[in-house]
């Protein structure tokens, strides 16, 4: 369970998942022995792994899409699986509302992507995909960046 006190821990991390022990410790006055037990108190669990935000653009990948789909039920398990190991997938989520997945994919090409969606359609039986391309990042995971507002949220106010 989170104290008060990690909440400023967890904001600064959010904002830089690199920052040294010594950085957040001086940002929120919380003794660097304190940061480091709490950090390690929450690994694997509120903290799922330290990360980088990149700009897939700059590596040449340039069609980001979010593919919404519905799949037969008995292909649902074998398609979770080959997305969660396909080398273009960024991201899975089980989702509802008439869909079964929200995956995002990263793709060179739209042609690569045209390609991938030939498969699983042929594969899986897809019985209904949406494609929505990612044309430009507005905002991107900040939430909790702020230990006052993750503070209002966790409590409920």
């Amino acid at each position: 369970m989170y104290k008060k006190k990690d909440l400023p821990i967890i904001a600064q991390l959010r904002k830089n998942s690199r920052m040294s022990l010594t950085k957040i410790g001086r940002k929120t006055g919380i003794p660097i022995s304190t940061v480091y037990d709490r950090m390690r108190i929450h690994e694997g669990k509120a903290i799922k792994k330290y990360t980088a935000l990149l700009d897939f653009n700059e590596f040449g990948f340039n069609t980001r899409v979010h593919l919404l789909l519905s799949l037969p039920k008995d292909k649902r398990i074998d398609a979770q699986k080959y997305f969660c190991k396909h080398h273009n997938i960024n991201s899975v989520y089980k989702i509802n509302n008439n869909f079964d997945f929200l995956v995002e994919g990263i793709f060179k090409h739209i042609k690569h992507l045209e390609d991938f969606i030939d498969v699983i359609e042929q594969r899986f039986l897809v019985d209904h995909i949406e494609v929505h391309h990612i044309i430009e990042d507005i905002l991107r995971e900040q939430f909790m960046q702020n230990p006052k507002t993750a503070n209002f949220l966790l409590e409920g106010a």
